[in-house]
């Protein structure tokens, strides 16, 4: 047999509780020693000092070169970093060093997205102003951000509370309102009493807002709104175009959006009733529509408000309705309650008297704030029924080669598989056939219309709190709502305030709202509400590619950076701010802005950093700020181990244990492994054809690993395993026995190899290895070609069984005889225990995997 590179140690995956495990690096060959000419947190100030006074990170057009605008998400400046900024903004790194790699011209820049309720809350709790609060905070993070080596674009920095910032964002607001994108209409909102701010769904905690604690009201108010209806179509279409997004948040955006047909239905009124002449809903299930035994209406529904004038019972209900949240998906956890308005519309087309009931699962702003309601049809409408002794009537019944069972003694039934019964000329039908008979039915009558409906609600942008963008609206009561003159733009916020409660001072600011009508000259006030901070995360990335613009919006630049490629963050964003930032991206196309249809082009949705299975938070009160493990073992073991915990999709609880384990594995087995080699002299130029079987076999392995990482780093993005394979790579190199000039300069190409592929995740400690192998500044370096040559094997390891027992495995030649193979096999004394004095009445063998012994 010939001799062939003994077997690899595999570095497994090993986590335990989110650290690499130490026995992996334990075990990591023969020549591990402590290195003494490291020293992490020197190396790391010097080459960022470097990066900084050479500006490698200063993105430029460069029309010749393909573009890679890379960008993560931008911090709220809370104060300090915690471990899930570092995963995401470690993560977003990763891939535009990548890119950088391979050749591309790399955008990646960073900013603030500086307004909102917690600077706030925490101007009234420190007795300090918000923007002097924002201000300290950006400082000090923009420091831990740079101490980790991000290779960002600082020139490109902004934060969203800059007036230069959002002057255009005022200014598209008012072409938006122009055009006929903005409204304001009295609306029901989540009113949290204590903040004193209207609240979003997502914002609301069991009922309470989610950082004041208070049981939040819903009340009517005058707000500003966006229509992002008016897109609903194209939102949904164009998710279809979305290939480099997860399919899991383009669902998620699919449902949000809730595209459905259906028919609105009229049920007549008395002439004398509150709602007029008929209460309109609308149902997806027309071909249930006889099993309507009630109507449900909101608490805030005309005829609710109506019926409860001489009803004191029913206006206590009423008013108990006005807490609690708001959400369509807490309405199906809450318990069913309502109340008899005495009142009764007609049924369309029985002309039965259908009672009118208010419920507490039925929402003003969804559709009309009333529902038609089917129990024998629908759960929900079965448990309200089943609660106040409604009647239940069965429309629908299983088909007759069906194996579904109607029970409405125990549920209701809901499947559209079925066909009508007790529903008279529509008796026998099917649910298509169904749904338009009863449709042209009610057309006929004049009481119907299809219908194409979308879940998906206008945005709501006014917040009644002082630290965010001014609305640029002056409200005079002779013209109405007057937008600011461009010319007057920005509207600054005043930032020399004293907070004194929770009430926005802006509202007691007479000398900052009163003003003379831009149209008439009358006297008129500024709108005092401010923006929902969401609309300045919008448009934040375009800002980037056309920053620091005085003269519009975006320019020119944004015309050569396009769509980010490569957009990073957390899963938590999945909707709202996505769906904003797509619908904010068309309205600015319409206007000729920008080009394209969609913001960005892939997106990396991440899972959460977790501490004792909770999100790790600065509102959480455990933040795992990672400094200290930064001025302990430096930057680049805390990427390392945050990078080697989990693939990015994965939520995962953190541990610091790995980045002592990273820093050792940097320190003892990188440094030195290069260090010592580096120090044996220079290296000839390597003779791919006089290599032994040895130096084959190591640069087999070389050349493997930069192939999988290629593939890990820009298609999988399982930056894990691209660690992984730089240390079973750094195992072989180590346990490669072989000092002779031949033997070093394939020493010296796996070297270069490692130190490169470890680039983009330790970028400092493979900045000056690099210098030290290839004598050149990294970001002048390439992503390694793959030697195809070099990945044909000349040993495999085989596979020996026994009855198809796993008895042992060997080194053998590429393709060697099966007779060679079997009299090798023979001779292993495991396998010689369990075929010795039986009759070898088989032997199977399957080339370069295994050989079985079937005995008797």
């Amino acid at each position: 047999m010939p001799r062939c590179i003994r077997a690899r140690v595999q570095v497994e995956l090993s986590v335990f509780n989110g650290a690499i495990d130490t026995r992996t690096m334990a075990m990591q060959g023969d020549k591990m020693t402590e290195s003494t000419g490291y020293n992490p947190q020197q190396a790391e100030r010097e080459v960022q000092q470097r990066w900084a006074d050479e500006g490698t990170y200063t993105a430029r057009e460069l029309p010749g070169q393909e573009k890679f605008f890379c960008l993560a998400m931008f911090p709220y400046p809370s104060g300090q970093l915690h471990m899930g900024h570092v995963r995401t903004y470690t993560l977003g790194d990763v891939i535009g060093r990548f890119a950088r790699l391979q050749g591309k011209n790399v955008m990646q820049p960073m900013g603030w997205d500086a307004f909102g309720l917690p600077a706030e809350n925490a101007a009234i709790k420190h007795n300090v102003a918000p923007m002097k609060w924002t201000r300290e905070n950006i400082a000090y993070m923009k420091q831990q951000l740079q101490a980790l080596g991000f290779a960002y674009d600082w020139n490109r920095e902004f934060a969203t509370c800059d007036p230069e910032y959002y002057r255009w964002e005022q200014w598209f607001f008012n072409q938006m309102f122009k055009r006929g994108l903005v409204y304001k209409k009295a609306a029901m909102v989540n009113w949290d009493p204590v903040d004193q701010t209207v609240l979003a769904n997502e914002q609301v905690v069991d009922g309470r807002g989610w950082r004041s604690g208070a049981l939040v009201e819903r009340r009517e108010l005058a707000q500003w709104f966006l229509k992002i209806t008016d897109y609903a179509q194209e939102l949904l279409d164009d998710l279809d175009t979305l290939d480099g997004w997860p399919d899991k948040i383009k669902t998620m955006q699919r449902n949000w959006i809730g595209r459905s047909e259906g028919v609105q239905v009229s049920f007549l009124l008395p002439t004398d009733s509150a709602g007029g002449a008929a209460l309109t809903v609308y149902t997806t299930r027309p071909d249930t529509l006889m099993g309507a035994t009630y109507l449900a209406v909101a608490a805030q529904h005309p005829l609710a408000k109506a019926a409860a004038v001489d009803n004191p019972a029913l206006q206590e209900f009423l008013l108990e309705c006005q807490t609690g949240k708001m959400a369509e998906a807490d309405m199906a956890k809450l318990e069913k309650r309502g109340m008899a308005t005495g009142m009764y519309a007609e049924h369309p087309l029985s002309g039965a008297q259908v009672p009118i009931w208010v419920a507490n699962f039925v929402l003003m702003e969804y559709g009309s704030g009333a529902v038609m309601a089917v129990p024998a049809h629908d759960q929900r409408d079965w448990e309200f029924a089943i609660k106040y002794a409604l009647p239940i009537k069965q429309v629908i019944a299983p088909a007759q080669d069906s194996d579904e069972v109607c029970d409405l003694g125990a549920q209701a039934f809901v499947s559209k598989q079925g066909v009508c019964v007790n529903s008279g000329e529509f008796d026998g039908l099917a649910f298509k056939p169904a749904f338009e008979a009863v449709a042209n039915a009610l057309i006929a009558r004049d009481l119907g219309e299809r219908q194409v409906n979308f879940r998906l609600r206008d945005w709501g942008v006014s917040r009644q709190r002082y630290w965010g963008c001014p609305i640029p609206i002056i409200n005079c009561e002779a013209c109405g709502p007057v937008p600011v003159p461009d010319s007057d733009l920005p509207v600054e916020l005043p930032v020399d305030v004293v907070l004194e409660g929770v009430t926005s001072p802006l509202k007691n600011m007479p000398e900052w709202y009163q003003i003379a009508c831009p149209d008439c000259g009358a006297a008129a006030e500024r709108e005092t509400d401010t923006f929902d901070t969401f609309m300045e995360s919008s448009w934040y990335h375009t800002r980037f590619a056309s920053s620091q613009s005085t003269e519009g919006m975006v320019d020119e630049r944004a015309k050569y950076w396009g769509q980010v490629d490569h957009y990073v963050g957390g899963e938590e964003h999945a909707i709202l701010h996505l769906l904003y930032a797509r619908f904010y991206y068309k309205a600015m196309r319409d206007a000729g802005l920008v080009e394209g249809n969609e913001p960005f082009k892939r997106l990396l949705s991440l899972g959460m950093v977790l501490k004792d299975g909770a999100k790790m938070s600065k509102s959480s009160g455990d933040a795992g700020n990672p400094q200290h493990l930064m001025n302990k073992h430096g930057a680049d073991a805390v990427r390392m181990a945050m990078m080697f915990s989990a693939p990015p999709e994965q939520s995962f609880e953190w541990s610091e244990r790995g980045v002592e384990s990273a820093a050792r594995w940097l320190r003892t087995r990188l440094w030195s492994t290069v260090d010592a080699h580096v120090a044996g002299g220079g290296v000839q130029v390597l003779d791919k054809a006089t290599l032994t079987d040895a130096q084959k076999d190591l640069r087999r392995v070389v050349h493997e690993t930069i192939s999988k990482a290629g593939d890990d780093y820009g298609r999988r993005l399982t930056f894990n395993t691209v660690i992984a394979a730089v240390m079973a790579l750094m195992n072989d190199v180590n346990r490669f026995d072989d000092d002779s000039k031949q033997g070093r300069a394939v020493v010296h190409e796996a070297l270069r190899a490692a130190v490169l592929i470890m680039s983009p995740i330790t970028p400092h400690i493979s900045e000056l290895l690099w210098q030290k192998l290839a004598h050149e500044p990294l970001d002048q370096a390439r992503w390694l070609a793959v030697d195809e040559a070099a990945l044909t094997k000349t040993c495999i390891e085989l596979v020996v069984q026994v009855n198809g027992k796993l008895r042992t495995k060997f080194q053998t030649d590429v393709d060697a005889p099966k007779e060679q193979v079997e009299a090798f096999a023979m001779q292993d004394e495991n396998v010689l225990r369990f075929i010795d004095g039986k009759t070898i009445r088989k032997v199977i063998y399957v080339p370069n995997k295994l050989i079985n012994f079937v005995v008797g």
